[in-house]
């Protein structure tokens, strides 16, 4: 801990740089600690606010532009990716671009405020198409507000943050091995949420030909859409419903519950669709089946949209 201390006190806002930019680029490194670290030493004169705010502003746009570039460039690929590595569970994408579809670019204002949002924010606002230049602004003040709160409560309890180094330094060894062990054990709880929610996800697909067939013999299908409503209201499949809207009430009413149901996302590994899925299998019906692929598949195959 003194160690750390004293790179802090050397290298300011080169550390704080370096740890922010490993963090934003997908890390699971947190660099709270660092900020809050230098923060109190900036209240006490030893480094520049200024400086130590401009190298995290700096580093967060530039890890944020790679992730903001490849979402614009592959689109739902790199967020399936994204929720591949993640530690976060796949609906993270879903509630991202409800976000989007209701704030725009400003929803990157908080979006660091919610852990494992940072880098699928930024990649949903590639893929959303956001402005380059509103992205780049209401990122950099995103990354500002976030940073600044950092440094700021480090300066304003400076007393404290010294406490606290003060008793890691007590321990020695034991604080090192303590904060290892709290970090393994966040990111040990993080991985056995992500895999609780992958054996989840193993449910039995309809494929986009295998739905269009059916469709084609005039069997009786109810297509819901489990999307956020901003994103249905653009463009959905020639008679899907919206999950939750009165029309879906009605229509479920009016179902059989042994004939199939479809449910379609846009999200990686078809997540808000089985979610959905899964809630309509409770309530009674009997073959519910998330469409493999979603919307994106059935728009590549030429599938019919409204």
């Amino acid at each position: 801990m003194d160690q750390l201390v004293r790179l802090c006190s050397e290298y300011g806002a080169l550390l704080v740089f370096v740890v922010v930019l490993v963090e934003q680029l997908g890390a699971p490194i947190p660099a709270y600690p660092v900020l809050l670290l230098t923060g109190g030493l900036a209240a006490r004169g030893q480094l520049a606010f200024a400086s130590l705010l401009a190298a995290a502003v700096l580093a967060s746009v530039l890890a944020d532009t790679v992730w903001y570039l490849a979402g614009r460039r592959y689109g739902p690929r790199v967020l399936g990716l994204l929720c591949k590595v993640s530690l976060t569970p796949d609906g993270c994408v879903r509630q991202m671009q409800g976000w989007f579809i209701r704030w725009g670019a400003a929803s990157l204002l908080g979006a660091k405020f919610v852990p494992g949002f940072a880098s699928i924010a930024t990649a949903v606002a590639g893929a959303m198409k956001v402005p380059r230049p509103a992205f780049l602004a209401f990122d950099a003040a995103g990354a500002a507000l976030w940073a600044g709160v950092g440094l700021a409560v480090g300066a304003v309890f400076a007393d404290v943050v010294d406490q606290v180094v003060q008793t890691f330094e007590e321990f020695g060894r034991w604080g090192i091995l303590l904060i290892v062990f709290g970090l393994v054990a966040f990111v040990t709880w993080k991985w056995w949420q992500r895999r609780r929610f992958a054996q989840q996800l193993r449910m039995t697909r309809i494929t986009v030909e295998a739905l269009s067939g059916a469709l084609e013999r005039g069997e009786r299908i109810l297509i819901i859409d489990a999307r956020s409503p901003g994103v249905w209201a653009d463009e959905r499949i020639s008679g899907a419903i919206h999950f939750g809207s009165e029309s879906f009430h009605d229509a479920a009413k009016a179902h059989p519950r042994d004939a199939l149901v479809v449910v379609y996302c846009s999200c990686p590994n078809d997540a808000s669709a089985v979610v959905t899925a899964r809630k309509l299998l409770a309530s009674g019906f009997e073959v519910v089946r998330p469409l493999a692929g979603g919307i994106d598949a059935w728009r590549s195959a030429g599938g019919s949209l409204a």
